[in-house]
């Protein structure tokens, strides 16, 4: 799945979703605070009632932005390490290939939940949920770590995650390897975290 696929238009009669479809690429290139209603609302094609009807304010919007943006990119990532029917610790290395395609693609969306964070802080409720998903997100890597048979999984979630968000960053600043550079880094940790400690 690739990150067009994720935010791609919906059908001319889903209002919501063309509210949400406007706010991927809205919100990931300019951020929350610089994109108002008005803008979506015009990108969206909807009226003003009708965005009202299903958001109350463009904070709701980007929470919706949010749990979608989760929701795309777990399945994306779950779907890869089926696709390519990798067990174990390759399984583990197959999402740094799902963000190296998300980086050669200019996927902005990628950013979302450190660009949210830092831009709203940790104690605004975006920032708040954009924490709550970087922990789902480690979740999603100590069973992927569980599942290869690693010792101490949350401890190896951590450092994989940080080499996941390191690669973010390099990419945004223009690394076109970053995803692949992370990999190698994630190797040698997983290559850390096999088996039993002596």
């Amino acid at each position: 799945m690739t990150a067009t696929d994720l935010a791609s238009a919906p059908s001319p009669g889903d209002a919501r979703d063309r509210i949400l479809a406007a706010s991927y690429k809205l919100f990931g290139e300019r951020g929350i605070r610089d994109a108002g209603v008005d803008e979506l609302i015009a990108r969206s094609g909807v009226a003003k009632a009708t965005f009202y009807k299903y958001f109350k304010s463009k904070d709701d919007v980007a929470m919706a932005y949010l749990a979608r943006w989760y929701d795309d990119r777990s399945s994306a990532i779950e779907a890869a390490v089926a696709r390519h029917g990798t067990q174990g610790e390759r399984a583990l290395l197959v999402i740094f290939d799902v963000f190296d395609e998300w980086f050669r693609q200019g996927a902005v969306e990628v950013t979302s939940f450190l660009h949210v964070m830092l831009e709203m802080g940790p104690d605004h409720p975006l920032g708040r949920a954009s924490i709550e998903y970087l922990g789902k997100t480690r979740d999603q890597l100590a069973e992927l770590a569980r599942r290869a048979g690693l010792r101490d999984v949350d401890d190896f979630a951590w450092s994989c995650h940080i080499l996941i968000k390191g690669a973010i960053v390099a990419a945004a600043e223009g690394d076109l390897r970053a995803a692949e550079r992370a990999r190698e880094m994630a190797s040698m940790l997983v290559e850390r975290y096999r088996g039993s400690e002596d």
